[in-house]
């Protein structure tokens, strides 16, 4: 007989519900999150694993070289060569033996990567380094001219120094940039003249741009002008070969820009010039002004959108002539060769319009876009751009400082990326068939639209961070005028470059000013705006380097990976927001000075240059100009100096006389001076020999006193710096004309890239 089966209990369900609370049951969340977060990273590995399938592990590749760029920018003393030489060898020889274990394999390209952008700065620097003057100088200048840039008024010339009175030869500067008023000047010419001379000066303002580093690495060791006679006199030596090249070049590029110029007719004509040649003496400021408010003053400086319309041109009409021809079109690689003939003709482009460093660098992007046709590759993707910003910052490291380098790469990134999304997407609907011409009209105008709005977002961070202006209306100025630049100016500068030797090119050139001319009235319409251009304040490089990992983060990865852009986009915005504005600003020689006053305004007091006074306008958000009367209200002058009360109440002075100096050493909480003094102060004392020190300087009030913000590093010491020029700053300051130094400052300092 069977066994009763054991007596069942009550249900599991409601002894579960019998029991009181627990606090074990808190535990739940935990396991909810670790699971979440273990999703999470099984995603991640998912998608970085798809991004490695893809290669594209490949394009961080120059954002590695770019890092050991900034590392050695970053150093306080010039590094020996053989360090990042030697660690490039040591991780290049580890990837090789560690190419079994992907990540160590991984880590030692990357290490690598770093150590050739570090090392090719270093070379860069080495291989360029040239005396800069030290110091102000008045005297005889002699010289090969090397180019000569017609302006509004005289002209600006790059002199191939052979000497400069009281220099002797290992000092001698290669290279300097100086203005002339009047006189005829050819390249290739040597002249004599007098000439005052000043070495290329530092930042406006701490963080400002770096006019003396440029000029290092352009090979320029002064500036300057020669207000008086220029005579021919006989060279020391015979011009090398590399300069008669250039002068001859320089000279066909002056008759030109004279032609085009003169068919053309005004700033049209003048714009024309610029867009063929290069040469953008003649566009006068008020139309600079007009063309950066709408947004298309890119369209004048000759960089990747010109390069890529004219070698486009030479393509689509080599290609078409070639498939003219049956037997050609069938038995040649006619798209190849089309490629080989618009290669030719974007070096002639490049080298005729004066091989700027922009123009190089767009050269290179148009080659390798170019050179992939020839091997059967997509002509526009991200390896090649990648490839084409290693080629750049191998042969030019320090562009990557350079807002031309960080815009150009960071436009074509965002385009070449939303390519890339816009051909992985999934249609559900077939497109709509308009009838012609209604179609190729609506087309281009969308993709007008949609090219612009990824430029202007791509590059409208670094565009804040060097200029701090935003134009709202560059979309509308890009719609307006892009369509006559593309299919009419530079159409017709290919076909009239083509013309030019045998005489045929006015009908070319008109074109070309008529076009031009319609693009300047729209300009100056778009100017006309109110708010047409927005003054930002200047923020900190910790916020660029944020927008610069966002766009790169969103443009470099396909996965949802790009979506963790996020994060820096949000840093970046949280820092630019709060901008550091100082409270005083100093000019580099003690010329001038800002003081922020009661109402959060700025005061101004002394002369400095217009050019810098309009940096620090700029860089506070102020959109007064540098002839506002209302800068010089809360200032309190006389013939002898000026005293500022600043927005905590402590009294700023300015003193320009030495017994006015003295006064105020009693009387003010900090005295500022362009005079050299050596004597005792009770104030805090700011005088010649510490911003002869120092460079331009920026106070910020911190706890009571003053904390400093200096252009020039205490212990920095690289082959741009000009320590060179301090000890002449123990000596007694020579008056200078009124408006000489002004007028060379600013003139001297517009940015050279």
């Amino acid at each position: 007989m069977r066994s009763a089966p054991p007596e069942l209990g009550p249900p599991r369900g409601g002894r579960t519900r019998a029991l009181p609370l627990r606090p074990h049951r808190l535990r739940f969340p935990r396991a909810a999150a670790a699971l979440l977060l273990a999703d999470w990273r099984s995603k991640a590995a998912a998608a970085a694993a798809t991004e490695a399938g893809r290669r594209r592990l490949f394009l961080w590749l120059p954002v590695l070289m770019g890092i050991g760029i900034l590392l050695y920018f970053a150093a306080d003393s010039e590094p020996a060569l053989w360090a990042p030489l030697a660690g490039f060898l040591v991780f290049a020889g580890l990837a090789v033996l560690l190419r079994q274990r992907r990540a160590a394999w991984l880590a030692c390209i990357g290490i690598t990567a770093v150590f050739a952008g570090f090392g090719a700065a270093v070379w860069r620097t080495a291989t360029i380094a040239a005396p800069m003057l030290d110091r102000v100088r008045v005297g005889q200048l002699s010289g090969f001219v090397e180019s000569v840039e017609t302006r509004d008024a005289g002209a600006r010339l790059v002199v191939l120094v052979t000497g400069i009175a009281g220099l002797e030869a290992d000092r001698l500067p290669r290279r300097v940039r100086v203005n002339i008023r009047g006189g005829s000047v050819a390249p290739g010419d040597h002249i004599a003249a007098a000439a005052r001379l000043l070495p290329p000066p530092g930042p406006a303002r701490p963080g400002g741009y770096d006019f003396g580093r440029d000029a290092f690495f352009r090979g320029l060791g002064a500036v300057g002008t020669i207000p008086g006679t220029i005579t021919l006199a006989p060279p020391p030596w015979p011009p090398p070969l590399e300069l008669r090249m250039r002068t001859l070049i320089d000279r066909a590029r002056n008759a030109l820009t004279e032609r085009i110029a003169g068919i053309g007719g005004g700033q049209a004509g003048a714009m024309a010039a610029a867009l063929v040649t290069g040469k953008r003496g003649l566009i006068t400021e008020a139309t600079n002004a007009d063309l950066r408010a709408a947004g298309i003053y890119h369209i004048v400086s000759i960089s990747g959108l010109h390069m890529v319309l004219a070698a486009g041109t030479i393509f689509w009409l080599v290609r078409s002539l070639l498939a003219l021809s049956q037997t050609l079109a069938l038995r040649w690689p006619v798209k190849k060769l089309a490629a080989v003939a618009a290669m030719l003709g974007a070096v002639s482009y490049c080298v005729f319009s004066g091989a700027e460093v922009a123009t190089v660098r767009s050269l290179i992007m148009t080659l390798v876009m170019l050179g992939a046709i020839l091997v059967d590759r997509p002509a526009l993707s991200m390896r090649n751009l990648a490839l084409a910003a290693m080629i750049v910052l191998l042969r030019e490291p320090d562009a990557l400082l350079g807002p031309s380098f960080q815009m150009s790469f960071g436009a074509v990134a965002a385009l070449i990326a939303f390519a890339e999304r816009w051909e992985e997407r999934r249609r559900t609907e077939p497109p709509v068939n308009l009838p012609w011409p209604i179609r190729p009209i609506w087309l281009g105008a969308i993709g007008i639209t949609v090219t612009t709005l990824l430029a202007t977002a791509a590059t409208a961070p670094f565009g804040a961070y060097h200029f701090q202006t935003f134009n709202p209306f560059g979309l509308l100025g890009n719609a307006l005028a892009l369509p006559f630049v593309s299919l009419i100016v530079m159409p017709a500068a290919v076909f009239g470059v083509l013309a030019y030797p045998f005489g045929l090119d006015w009908p070319a050139w008109a074109l070309m000013g008529l076009a031009s001319d319609l693009v300047l009235k729209l300009a100056h319409w778009v100017a006309g705006f109110d708010h047409s251009s927005i003054i930002i304040p200047a923020f900190g490089s910790a916020a660029l380097v944020c927008f610069a990992v966002t766009l790169l983060w969103v443009t470099l990865w396909t996965t949802p990976l790009r979506f963790l852009a996020a994060v820096p986009l949000v840093a970046g915005l949280t820092v630019a927001a709060k901008p550091q504005r100082p409270d005083i600003l100093i000019e580099r020689d003690g010329s001038g000075i800002l003081v922020r006053g009661a109402d959060e305004r700025l005061i101004l007091a002394g002369r400095p240059s217009r050019f810098v006074l309009q940096q620090w306008l700029n860089a506070d958000g102020d959109s007064r100009q540098p002839d506002d009367g209302t800068l010089r209200s809360g200032a309190a002058c006389d013939e002898w100096g000026c005293v500022i009360r600043a927005r905590d109440g402590r009294s700023i002075a300015y003193a320009k006389d030495r017994l006015a100096l003295a006064e105020d050493c009693r009387r003010a909480d900090l005295v500022i001076t362009p005079i050299p003094w050596t004597a005792p102060c009770d104030a805090k004392l700011i005088d010649r020999m510490t911003l002869a020190r120092d460079g331009a300087t920026a106070l910020t009030s911190h706890a009571g006193g003053w904390r400093a913000h200096l252009s020039e590093q205490v212990g920095s010491d690289r082959p741009w710096s000009r320590k060179s020029a301090r000890p002449a700053a123990t000596r007694p300051a020579l008056p200078a004309a009124p408006s000489a130094q002004p007028t060379v400052v600013a003139d001297e300092m517009e940015p050279l890239q």
